[in-house]
């Protein structure tokens, strides 16, 4: 992903606008959220939409990318527009740029996406405050995750949301060894490193609840996230929740720092990104330099 600086402040004479989107997809049509040539993604078809509009090639810039068939409810990215370009998105009529950009979007998301119509939407489209970066600002992300633990319990109306597991899961289980792995740790275990990225995050929550329909709600909070994290920490754990491990297993595996047959992923399809949550207004940009510092 391209690193953008926040944007500079606007002048009469021109200058950029930094834009805030709030949008949900379901990521079941996309090959993830980055654009990979010949592939359809959720990052591709925005832009493509946003570049219909302005009339020149857009870059967005997401708070987490989410992996092939990853959904999302929380999702938040921004975009530089010239104040010129902000403006003209209301075509000459008194109303608010915001306004014209979330209705002219949805259109334009309709032309790109055509049978997919709706597998995109933007729910809110406005000025971000100064200093605001989509991906450093943010405080933490937080991803949800369905279990169907046994057959009596599969309902086929949510299987493209639910995984599906014929083996009974122990939940009190899941939690003891899922408790170990909170706080600041190295997750190479439980990620796949990109070049020169650092797998150091702060596990905030990972838990797990059996709802009254029965159905295993796993929750998963983090500052930040690494490649396949999310989905191996749930995969792993449910090996302690199936009783082929000792909940202490997990925290050896974290320990140990090696990613092996055991490094097991969970299917993407239930997990959802479900909200990412940023400072107050005025502590975006020390954030985002912090943030920075930390991942360079």
């Amino acid at each position: 992903m391209n690193e953008q600086k926040p944007a500079a402040p606007v002048s009469e004479g021109g200058g950029f606008l930094r834009i805030r989107m709030d949008l949900s997809y379901d990521g079941g049509p996309f090959s993830g959220w980055a654009l990979q040539p010949g592939l359809l993604t959720v990052q591709g078809a925005l832009e493509e939409a946003l570049a219909l509009l302005v009339r020149r090639p857009v870059r967005v810039t997401v708070a987490g990318r989410t992996d092939a068939g990853v959904h999302a409810r929380g999702q938040v990215v921004h975009v530089d527009f010239t104040s010129a370009e902000w403006l003209g998105l209301t075509r000459g009529h008194d109303v608010d740029p915001a306004v014209s950009l979330k209705r002219r979007l949805r259109g334009a998301l309709s032309r790109v996406l055509g049978a997919l119509t709706g597998a995109i939407e933007v729910h809110d489209a406005g000025l971000a405050p100064s200093g605001f970066d989509a991906r450093f600002s943010a405080l933490w992300r937080r991803y949800s995750y369905r279990i169907a633990d046994g057959t009596q319990r599969w309902d086929p109306v949510l299987r493209g949301i639910t995984l599906w597991h014929k083996a009974p899961l122990d939940v009190p289980l899941m939690n003891s060894g899922a408790s170990l792995l909170l706080g600041l740790q190295d997750f190479r275990s439980y990620c796949k490193p990109r070049e020169g990225a650092t797998t150091v995050r702060e596990l905030q929550q990972f838990s797990f609840s059996r709802g009254a329909d029965g159905i295993i709600v796993a929750t998963v909070q983090a500052d930040a996230f690494c490649h396949n994290m999310v989905r191996s920490l749930v995969g792993s754990t449910l090996r302690v929740g199936e009783g082929l491990e000792r909940p202490e297993w997990l925290h050896e595996r974290l320990l140990a720092r090696v990613r092996d047959p055991k490094s097991l992923l969970a299917p993407p399809h239930p997990l959802v990104l479900e909200e990412v949550a940023y400072p107050s207004d005025d502590e975006l940009l020390a954030r985002a330099e912090l943030t920075r510092a930390r991942r360079e």
